[in-house]
């Protein structure tokens, strides 16, 4: 070990942590801190014991051993007053801006949660839900709380709270992860779809087994997995994956390729609802929509919400709620009676 090896081994050996220092520190001089800055501002350690719940003698002991750490007096004391030292005036002034800082710090936490809403809040949706639904009431939020900055990140991956710093995320489907509030905004309705044009050429397949027969077009996720189109038969869950001669990883070109009548895709209820209502789409194998999905918004934990986050839920769940999202509500009777026909 040469010398400069041997002096940094013992700097180390000889030295305690930086962190373990400034713990030992804190720890022993907190209660002095908060003793002294008590009795400078009440003028006694009589009023300071009042004002902090605690006995004069243990007022004295904590500003005796903040004294002895610092190597300073502090005060001085006769029978009938308690005065600063020049040495006191000078750590007072230095501490009372600590203590400042920290009491604007409090108040902004308390502010967060209880004051008007502020800051930035950080949205996280799937592409499809957060384009066509989310997106378009963000206009509306924005102006009725302008002290709310909004960052909407879309991508059909589950948000990683933490990781990526998420406020509120809207998901779909069914919803199984114990750590999060999951609020159910409206039900998810998975629908089969096609044009006009496309039934009147090809006719629509009245049975899962029909779907093989038909032009179909499929979804891929960003992280290249496609979608499986999901049915209930019988109470149970079924999946398909269809052969597709036309895959979209964007759903809005899935729903483009089906209104030209290039094939039938199953599409969230969202999409289809207004083509629906306008006959622009029909529908197909209604009876097999599943019924356990729902569009969610989600978040962290129900106890110290900060105000912003607790607006924009609020804010979210009514005018979701009053948008007409449900493509099967004034046509599932009748589809179950045209299917029986059939």
């Amino acid at each position: 070990m040469d010398h400069s090896d041997a002096s940094l081994h013992a700097f180390r050996v000889g030295l305690p942590n930086p962190a373990d220092a400034l713990s030992t520190c804190f720890s022993t001089s907190y209660a002095g801190i908060i003793a002294f800055m008590a009795v400078a501002t009440e003028g006694s350690f009589a009023k300071a014991g009042e004002r902090l719940g605690i006995g004069r003698s243990a007022v004295s002991r904590n500003v005796q051993k903040l004294e002895s750490q610092l190597s300073t007096r502090l005060f001085l004391r006769t029978t009938r007053s308690t005065h600063l030292t020049r040495e006191g005036e000078r750590f007072f002034e230095n501490c009372n801006q600590g203590v400042t800082h920290i009491v604007d710090a409090m108040n902004d936490m308390l502010d967060l949660r209880h004051g008007p809403p502020r800051g930035v809040l950080r949205i996280s949706s799937n592409v499809g839900f957060g384009r066509k639904v989310v997106a378009p009431l963000l206009a509306q939020f924005c102006e009725a709380y302008p002290d709310i900055a909004v960052d909407l990140i879309l991508d059909d991956k589950p948000a990683d709270f933490a990781a990526e710093q998420i406020d509120v995320a809207f998901r779909d489907g069914c919803i199984e992860d114990s750590s999060i509030i999951a609020k159910q905004l409206v039900p998810m309705q998975m629908a089969l779809c096609a044009s006009r044009l496309y039934a009147e050429q090809h006719g629509l397949p009245m049975t899962l087994e029909e779907l093989a027969q038909h032009e179909c077009v499929n979804l891929r996720f960003s992280g290249g997995r496609v979608y499986e189109w999901e049915f209930k038969v019988d109470g149970h869950m079924r999946k398909f994956l269809p052969t597709a001669r036309l895959t979209f990883n964007d759903a809005d070109l899935v729903l483009r390729a089906v209104l030209e009548g290039r094939g039938i895709a199953q599409l969230p209820g969202y999409q289809i609802a207004d083509h629906i209502a306008r006959n622009e789409l029909v529908m197909a194998l209604r009876r097999h929509v599943p019924d356990d999905r729902g569009h969610y918004i989600c978040y962290l934990c129900r106890q110290h919400l900060p105000s912003r986050i607790r607006v924009f839920v609020d804010f979210m769940t009514e005018h979701i709620r009053a948008l007409n999202l449900l493509c099967l509500d004034d046509f599932y009777i009748d589809s179950l009676e045209s299917e029986r026909q059939a």
